[in-house]
């Protein structure tokens, strides 16, 4: 007979939490102030694989700028990339947009009030509707973001990777049992405190954990086991050479990307896949550039969820800004007066490096 403490009754399970929330949560937060289901939404998304810190100052900046949906669904989509510059991810930016537009245009600007509908808006999967739900409406939601999954695998020992179907079913099922018949608001907050403060990935504070005595993970003597790894595939690894066209007044020529893809609809530098290939583009696209001009500044790598990619930066001046280029898709971009525009972040770091002193 396994001399292991079982776990809690959900009962218990939801009531040792909200206590230890009541002296330990979180409660100080931007979106914690002045709550809305049009902020907890905006921090929910920007929440998604990124720390509270970094979000923070993003999320002031856009409720300064973007205060409500109607304001999100007017802006251009430019000026919302260039509010996410930095935050990565950037579908989620454009679906912030497109679901802000959707709100405004189909529900008055204002969200609708159950998790399936709210799941079926652009961007808002299920743990960020029962996020929404449950903080700002108080509807009973269960959520599932990467902190609760955290605390779930390692208090029920739940083997297997939580991105397979069978593990995210188990951990639902888990999530909806647990979830209390009141104070949804705070059992939601502090689910996800206690994965971002105290059940961490690598370094979990066991010892100060209010859940500690059932947790099953705990008494396999390897908490940090839970979750387990995705299995390791090598990640391939990619070239690309950048432009950096130079104009004489000091401008550069940056190309909005496709929506979809990589850095969808953020402004890049023109590129191509070899050093033979970004003269060749220069000669037939850009005849002003001078091609004897060229030098290269050093590669670096900027790596992806799923490759890494190799940065050979080009820089070339031309004479002008009169290049033979669609406005549409084209801009020259100052650093000394900055346009407003999404840049992807190896962009943002090379056309900084420009503003260094040499």
């Amino acid at each position: 007979m396994s001399q292991h403490t079982p776990p809690a009754l959900p009962s218990d399970f939801a009531n040792t939490l909200l206590h230890w929330y009541q002296d330990h949560g979180r409660k100080h937060l931007p979106w914690q102030q002045d709550i809305s289901p049009y902020r907890v939404w905006v921090s929910e998304i920007m929440l998604q694989q990124t720390q509270v810190a970094t979000v923070i100052p993003y999320f002031e900046r856009f409720m300064e700028r973007f205060p409500d949906v109607f304001a999100l669904a007017q802006a251009e989509q430019d000026d919302v990339l260039h509010l996410w510059t930095g935050l990565g991810y950037y579908a989620r930016g454009r679906n912030l947009h497109a679901c802000a537009r959707t709100l405004a245009e189909q529900y008055q600007g204002e969200f609708p009030k159950s998790v399936e509908q709210l799941s079926a808006l652009p961007g808002i999967g299920r743990s960020t509707a029962g996020a929404i739900a449950s903080i700002s409406m108080g509807i009973r939601a269960p959520i599932l973001d990467g902190n609760v999954k955290r605390v779930l695998t390692r208090y029920f020992a739940v083997e297997g990777w939580p991105g397979t179907t069978a593990v995210q079913k188990r951990l639902w099922d888990i999530a909806e049992r647990l979830t209390p018949n009141h104070s949804y608001r705070e059992y939601t907050q502090v689910m996800m405190d206690l994965g971002a403060t105290l059940c961490t990935r690598s370094k979990p504070a066991c010892g100060i954990c209010p859940l500690l005595p059932g947790c099953q993970g705990y008494q396999t003597g390897k908490p940090t086991q839970f979750p387990n790894s995705k299995p390791k595939k090598e990640k391939p690894t990619k070239d690309t050479w950048m432009l950096m066209i130079q104009s004489v007044n000091g401008s550069y020529l940056l190309k909005q990307r496709p929506q979809t893809g990589i850095w969808g609809g953020l402004w890049s530098f023109p590129e191509a896949e070899s050093e033979q290939a970004a003269l060749a583009l220069l000669a037939a696209q850009y005849p002003k550039a001078d091609l004897d001009s060229h030098s290269h500044r050093d590669p670096f790598r900027h790596t992806f969820s799923h490759y890494h990619l190799n940065i050979h930066p080009l820089h070339v001046k031309t004479g002008g800004q009169d290049l033979h280029i669609g406005e549409t898709e084209h801009h020259w971009y100052n650093p000394d007066n900055p346009s407003e525009l999404g840049l992807a972040a190896p962009v943002k770091k090379l056309l900084h490096q420009t503003q260094e002193p040499s």
